[in-house]
């Protein structure tokens, strides 16, 4: 029996990442950002070799909740009419999944070119009531497990933020070092252009948008420490929105493919893995997710040249860097949720673009893009960049 082929990712593109409500993109759809990347990927394949009738399928993970596929809406859109579509939903790692469902059906044989990744628009997505002045209010979510005081389904906060940090013993001070880290990484790799290989500009109704607006060059330890917690009313509660991952809009792809295909490869995905944890330890997810993804790969911590955690609150990437022993300075180098932000079912997607292309900034190496999602669940995905 022939050996499986290997999934390799011969394209990582994606939007800058916009602030919701008030930002750029906030009159940006998530067709509008989906019909972006998509068509940049198919762009990019085609020059390629890989002509748009060779595109197996596109998949996208969606944080719209209200049924419809994004994917293949995209797909016609863009010209792709004889491809598919598949929406995926697991929650924050919706675009983590929609990567590991292509590195599978390409691995299996099944297909040979899938474009996947995740979409979010927090700026225009269904909201279930208006203020007077007609402003959209409330997001619309559907639970993601049974609530309870302990772990509240609309207060992730609480359910991940705050728990996580009172079972790792995570302090404000740490923190808020984290965020104030997270900020000052994402502030240099823009500085330096580290980003400027992965982004696409997107035409939006206030000009083109370049470049990522969530990251505050003005933060400080001083200024993050003033803020209030989220929760006074709990004792010890120091959940605030400066050591917390903003609202965000953004997309991003990457193209799958088998190495069959002979193309020239800026990564290799070598494996993945997905848990369930009590919802009350959402935060900690990634704990058990990052071992079980490495262990399939044969690999270990210590083979890990950098970690990207989504930084959904500082208190659960300091809880994980923590209990897992790993070297914070191997993790997040260009910043995370707290300063670029958590375009949540786009966010999986972007980290694996910015890993791969860290990655190859650096000469190659084996990276880890992991995080917590919604409902107790956790997910990780190895990848490796060969030396030049």
């Amino acid at each position: 029996m022939p050996e499986a082929p290997e999934a390799v990712i011969v394209s990582a593109l994606r939007t800058p990442v916009g602030t919701a409500f008030k930002g750029t993109l906030r009159d940006t759809t998530a067709y509008d950002l989906a019909d972006l990347v998509v068509r940049s990927a198919a762009e990019r394949l085609a020059g390629l070799g890989i002509e748009p009738d060779r595109i197996d399928d596109v998949v996208l993970g969606e944080g719209l909740y209200g049924g419809g596929v994004i994917a293949r809406h995209a797909a016609i859109t863009t010209g792709l009419t004889s491809v598919p579509g598949l929406a995926h939903n697991r929650h924050c790692a919706a675009g983590l999944a929609a990567v590991q469902s292509a590195a599978a059906s390409v691995r299996a044989g099944m297909d040979e070119v899938v474009v996947a990744g995740g979409v979010n628009s927090a700026s225009t997505a269904p909201r279930s009531r208006f203020r007077v002045a007609g402003e959209w209010t409330d997001p619309w979510m559907p639970p993601t497990h049974p609530e309870r005081p302990d772990a509240p389904n609309l207060d992730m906060s609480i359910t991940v933020g705050w728990n996580a940090a009172v079972k790792a013993g995570v302090s404000r001070e740490e923190m808020d070092a984290w965020a104030l880290r997270s900020h000052r990484n994402a502030v240099r790799a823009i500085d330096e252009g580290r980003f400027d290989a992965e982004t696409v500009p997107v035409d939006t109704p206030y000009g083109p948008f370049r470049i990522d607006e969530h990251p505050r060059r003005d933060t400080s330890l001083e200024k993050l420490a003033a803020l209030k917690p989220l929760h006074p009313e709990i004792e010890g509660f120091s959940i605030t929105a400066g050591n917390a991952a903003g609202g965000n809009d953004g997309a991003a792809v990457l193209a799958v493919a088998s190495d069959r295909l002979g193309l020239p490869a800026l990564a290799t995905v070598r494996s993945w893995a997905s848990v369930g944890v009590d919802p009350a330890d959402t935060g900690l997810a990634p704990v058990q997710a990052i071992p079980k993804a490495l262990a399939r790969a044969g690999l270990s911590s210590g083979d890990v040249d950098l970690y990207e955690i989504n930084e959904a609150f500082a208190s659960m990437c300091v809880a994980t860097v923590r209990l897992l022993d790993l070297d914070p300075d191997r993790v997040n180098v260009n910043g995370s949720g707290c300063s670029l932000g958590h375009p949540v079912a786009a966010t999986g997607g972007r980290m694996l673009v910015t890993l791969v292309h860290e990655l190859r900034r650096r000469g190659g190496g084996i990276g880890v893009a992991a995080m917590c999602a919604g409902g107790g669940m956790g997910s990780a995905v190895v990848i490796e960049v060969a030396a030049p």
